[in-house]
């Protein structure tokens, strides 16, 4: 069983995998995506999304990271993906399911998957640029606005000599409202004989276990979960206990502390609303202290009212 950590933007930063990997297992993670347009982008720009590079693409923890790419021209995401290889990335995968719509109106993330041909050109292009012992890897959704291209995309991301490929098993249009169709993964597992991760709606143990056992999966990749349940992959794997409130409060602790080291960190109130939003889902007492939390804008504010509750 490999359990890894799904990109999601705007959500899982540097600093959450550092903190998530200090009490879970993860096989993997994979970072927020590296927005590829017409150019090879600077260093700097992969070292700012991805500090781990400097640690060798390793978290403090030892957990590897890949390097996510976003863009719709196959030799700049070939380019880029060399790039981000050579700066130490295990692998570099390909976003083909973001669904935001000012990424969609740039002709990248879900909205390509209306045409598996600019699929198949860009996963073989990366392919062809990055040394064949390096993954190259891809994530898409089941569809743009029908599920009807679901096998034609994940053929084409085989057929262009991708190692291995997540599937989130909604199209963009379901967005994230449950169920997951995971059916449609049984599908493409069967089909495909490169490994297939399931993604969507795993929020617990007894979620993953289902899910391989309907998918023929071997691997699944949590996403809003592993942020609503702090501990997700060790109580996966392992069959740890979920965290209590308390051992969650002073993971937020914990995460304050790191992020009031960051110089200006104007985002770190906003930050910890998101992540309350989802903690909402699996603890009551989150409600209780959202409600406070959403009053304040300051990261003094914040931080006092999270200090009263520890």
């Amino acid at each position: 069983m490999r359990v890894i950590l799904a990109p999601m933007e705007g959500v899982v930063d540097h600093t959450m995998r550092e903190l998530l990997s200090t009490i879970n297992p993860y096989d993997l993670m994979v970072t927020e995506f590296v927005r590829v347009v017409d150019q090879l982008l600077p260093e700097k720009v992969f070292l700012r999304m991805c500090p781990e590079l400097n640690n060798a693409g390793f978290t403090q923890s030892g957990t590897p990271v890949r390097v996510q790419l976003l863009g719709q021209e196959p030799e700049w995401m070939a380019e880029n993906a060399v790039r981000a290889i050579k700066l130490g990335s295990h692998g570099v995968d390909a976003n083909f399911g973001c669904p935001a719509k000012m990424v969609n109106r740039s002709k990248g993330g879900a909205v390509l998957l209306q045409y598996p041909e600019q699929i198949y050109r860009i996963v073989r292009a990366m392919r062809q640029a990055v040394p064949a012992e390096h993954p190259v890897t891809a994530k898409i959704r089941l569809g743009y606005e029908d599920k009807s291209l679901f096998m034609e995309n994940a053929l084409a991301i085989y057929e262009a000599g991708a190692t291995e490929l997540a599937v989130h098993a909604r199209s963009k249009v379901d967005g994230y409202r449950p169920p997951a169709y995971w059916e449609y993964i049984t599908d493409i597992r069967q089909r495909l004989p490169i490994p297939i991760i399931a993604n969507g709606e795993i929020w617990n143990r007894e979620d993953a276990l289902r899910c391989m056992s309907q998918t023929g999966c071997d691997s699944v990749m949590v996403g809003r979960g592993a942020i609503t349940l702090p501990n997700l992959a060790a109580h996966i794997k392992n069959n740890e206990a979920p965290y209590s409130w308390q051992q969650t409060l002073a993971l937020l602790m914990e995460y304050t502390r790191q992020q009031q080291s960051v110089p200006r960190n104007d985002y770190f109130p906003g930050r910890v609303k998101q992540w309350f939003s989802y903690l909402n889902r699996q603890y009551s007492q989150a409600d209780t202290l959202f409600r406070e939390l959403r009053l304040h804008k300051t990261t003094d504010a914040v931080v006092a009212v999270l200090a009263s509750a520890a």
